[in-house]
């Protein structure tokens, strides 16, 4: 878990802040939001709102009073003590790619299957600068529909030892997952006491949220889970074009949701979501990494702290084909605004290409090296007395140079940072070693760590009950 102490950078001016306030409760007053629930029309239609069909207009002061209700930081409890994570305030953690029905290894792109889930876990769990797996961190298409988030479940819990998301298909895989979170957690009131899984439920963006993650929320909203409330916006399809627009857009979209939360359970914790890009207009494609989702990112972690709450922001997000020089600058245009604006739930931070329908094994390890340097870049740099080195200017002097002064001698190990991916050789050597790209050297990184990998260690009682309580759902389900 990195902590970011860098000043956030803020575009936002009062004036600014001013007409997107009065723009999201126009929207929700006015226009309204749709659920399709009827428990939650029934609580909002309780709490006094004005409800018709499915269309419910809220009041803008409702809607502050729950917002006000969930917590600004909370903790998130892994399997080891020493990975659990503290959401909001500083605090920034990081997640894998989450959704692609598609892996990537080497040249080769294809349906994924279980097994590429599996190992993408194992490499999550062999990343320092990674706190989660995430969720579906790929879509296994060889395994039952019905009964996939029970082996999806299993394997973030027993091959990884870090905070997992759950699954947020229907209200019946949420329940499966917080049956199993109690194995592991040693019961229900240990899992509700301190929560130990984050779940995205996104909004059916245009201003409608979708019954089935509404009774995933449900499910984890009434445990004490965190739930990621997020708006679904790609301007000029989900959202209007511009930038203001969506901001307004995805405020009420996004207050809308944590409002029913607060219903469901006051004090339920909660992150505001952000997952905001835009479209190719020429072609209707998305588009990610461009410089206008990176200025709704900034604003994003602006409006969050306005209203006091930690917010979710998207990571390394490309639309190239290939883990080429466009994924990495693509990923860097939302990946570094993450990091200036204060995120402090990040997901796709590893992986994630061709606009997230595929999970790339070479792209997941380029990720992990442009993450590592941005954790380092943001740490707070020392300045002292003894980091300005006068000694070394003494003992060098004019015109000399400082490789075999006693200063670099003493620090030469640990004075920079080391990148792992990167290749500083010169040319002659470059070649003379295989002449590899980065692609290359990342595919050899995935075959190392994957080689290395040792799974976490777990009691084999609490095993035993996940395999029997998985074996018996899978009979239920009827698969």
């Amino acid at each position: 878990m990195f902590v970011n102490r860098m000043p956030r950078y803020e575009i936002l001016t009062p004036d600014a802040m001013a007409v997107l306030d009065r723009g999201w409760r126009r929207l929700l007053t006015e226009v309204g939001v749709q659920f399709d629930s009827p428990r939650a029309l029934r609580l909002f239609r309780e709490a006094g709102q004005r409800v018709d069909g499915e269309t419910v207009r809220l009041d803008p002061g409702f809607v502050l009073e729950q917002v006000a209700k969930a917590p600004r930081e909370f903790d998130v409890r892994a399997r080891e003590p020493a990975r659990s994570l503290h959401i909001g305030g500083d605090h920034m953690s990081f997640g894998a790619v989450y959704g692609p029905p598609f892996v990537r290894e080497g040249a080769l792109r294809r349906d994924a299957t279980l097994d590429d889930f599996r190992r993408l876990a194992m490499l999550a769990q062999t990343a320092g600068a990674l706190d989660s797996a995430g969720g579906v961190i790929c879509e296994p298409n060889d395994a039952p529909l019905d009964s996939r988030h029970l082996d999806m479940t299993y394997a973030l819990q027993t091959l990884t030892d870090k905070v997992y998301m759950g699954n947020v298909v229907s209200g019946e895989n949420a329940r499966d997952t917080l049956a199993m979170s109690a194995i592991l957690f040693g019961g229900r009131e240990a899992v509700e006491s301190t929560p130990v899984t984050l779940s995205l439920v996104n909004c059916n963006s245009p201003l409608r949220w979708d019954g089935r993650m509404l009774d995933a929320q449900f499910a984890y909203s009434g445990a004490g889970q965190p739930v990621v409330l997020t708006p679904f916006l790609l301007m000029g399809a989900m959202s209007p074009v511009t930038v203001p627009a969506a901001l307004v857009q995805q405020i009420a979209e996004a207050l809308s949701g944590i409002a029913l939360s607060q219903l469901i359970r006051p004090g339920a914790p909660v992150v505001f979501g952000s997952f905001l890009s835009n479209i190719d207009m020429q072609s209707g494609s998305p588009c990610f990494g461009t410089p206008e989702s990176a200025t709704g990112l900034l604003c994003t972690g602006q409006i969050a702290r306005h209203f006091g709450l930690p917010f979710r922001a998207g990571g390394a997000l490309t639309s190239a084909q290939l883990p080429d020089a466009q994924a990495a600058y693509e990923g860097l245009m939302t990946m570094l605004p993450a990091f200036l604006a204060g995120a402090n739930w990040v997901m796709h931070a590893a992986g994630w290409l061709e606009g997230g329908l595929v999970a790339s094994y070479e792209k997941f390890v380029i990720d992990l090296q442009l993450l590592e340097m941005l954790q380092h870049e943001f740490s707070p740099l020392d300045i002292d007395e003894e980091s300005l080195a006068f000694g070394a200017h003494e003992e060098v002097g004019h015109g000399g140079h400082f490789l075999g002064a006693a200063h670099t001698l003493e620090r030469f190990r640990t004075c920079f940072y080391r990148p792992f991916l990167s290749s500083s050789e010169n040319y002659e050597r470059w070649v003379k070693n295989g002449a590899a790209d980065t692609a290359a050297r990342a595919a050899e990184i995935v075959r190392t760590r994957l080689a290395e990998y040792e799974p976490p260690p777990l009691d084999e009682a609490v095993r035993a009950e996940l395999e029997e309580y998985v074996a018996r759902r899978r009979v239920e389900l009827g698969d």
